[in-house]
């Protein structure tokens, strides 16, 4: 890990470049999905260039420069703590961490261990197991138990050195999702979107010698201070909360995906027949509505901000 003060920022100049879209995010599908695992609304990505070569072993410099850039610090977006709203940065920088993430994997058989292992059926059905709680997720599948129990009979198959590799880091946020996470019976989907994820902001080229696939990205894990402590991602600390810089050293762009987990404050019980509806803010600042079932099969739904309930079985109501 590597801190970083305001000391010698090496001179770098940010662009916001708002015509870059990650189709990964936007797709009806993937949308569906991300909506699924209550992480619709709660994840972005956004593309910035900068117009010095990039340095791995100064990217300290690299990433205080970056939010010390008047046009990051106009559009850089983080979720509110407070209002849950998209928002700019408003607080200055006064040291960074920014992490090394491996990203050498090119091939998602990196994830055919998982069938090998008995982790998921032939099928691609995931295979469960008794409920558990590892705080603050329930445990009901052995891919969960693989991702998050460390003194499980499987967790092996994944070496620590596998575990830190950007794509595994990608794969296992998506599968833990948010705080109302409707889990998938399949591995499909998770493996689908990481592999769209991963291709959007991952860039790579062709050796020609060899004509083998090379990565050219470095990916960094990016934690922000400021005088009162943490403020990016969040002022909070959460697993699923986080931001990625992926950076492309030769087309001089950096990717940010960001994610900040929602916490859950209320956990009603509805009679069967009622659902809720939750306003909250979508990606582009508009309130929306859904209607959800809540995060869990059967009667119990767990409430974020409650408006209404419903019954469903009664059309007065």
């Amino acid at each position: 890990m590597a801190a970083g003060d305001s000391g010698g920022l090496g001179g770098y100049d940010f662009r916001y470049l708002p015509q870059k879209t990650f189709q990964c995010l936007s797709t009806p599908e993937t949308t569906s999905r991300l909506r699924q695992w209550s992480m619709l609304g709660r994840i972005q990505a956004q593309a910035f260039g900068f117009d010095q070569n990039f340095q791995a072993h100064r990217k300290d410099d690299f990433v205080m420069a970056f939010f010390k850039d008047p046009n990051v610090i106009a559009n850089l977006k983080l979720l509110s703590d407070s209002s849950g709203q998209w928002i700019t940065l408003g607080t200055e920088v006064k040291k960074i961490e920014a992490i090394n993430i491996p990203c050498t994997q090119i091939s998602m058989s990196f994830f055919n261990r998982l069938y090998s292992e008995d982790i998921v059926r032939d099928s691609g059905h995931i295979v469960k197991c008794f409920d558990s709680f590892c705080d603050p997720f329930l445990i009901s599948d052995e891919l969960r138990k693989v991702l998050l129990v460390e003194d499980s009979e499987k967790y092996a198959i994944f070496s620590q050195p596998d575990r830190e590799e950007f794509l595994f880091c990608l794969f296992k946020h998506l599968c833990l999702g948010g705080a109302l996470c409707q889990y998938e019976d399949v591995l499909n989907p998770y493996l689908e979107t990481t592999k769209l994820l991963y291709k959007d902001l991952v860039s790579v080229r062709k050796i020609p010698q060899t004509k083998k696939i090379q990565i050219t990205s470095s990916v960094f894990k990016v934690t922000a201070y400021g005088s009162v402590g943490m403020c990016y991602p969040s002022t909070k600390s959460h697993e699923q909360t986080f931001s990625y810089f992926i950076v492309d050293p030769i087309r001089r762009h950096v990717h940010v995906l960001y994610h900040c987990y929602v916490e859950v404050f209320n956990a009603w019980f509805l009679p069967k027949g009622f659902v809720w509806i939750d306003y909250w803010i979508g990606e582009e600042g508009a309130a929306s509505s859904i209607l959800s079932g809540g995060c869990c099969k059967g009667e119990a739904v767990y409430l974020l901000h409650v408006k209404w309930s419903v019954n469903m079985d009664n059309n007065d109501s």
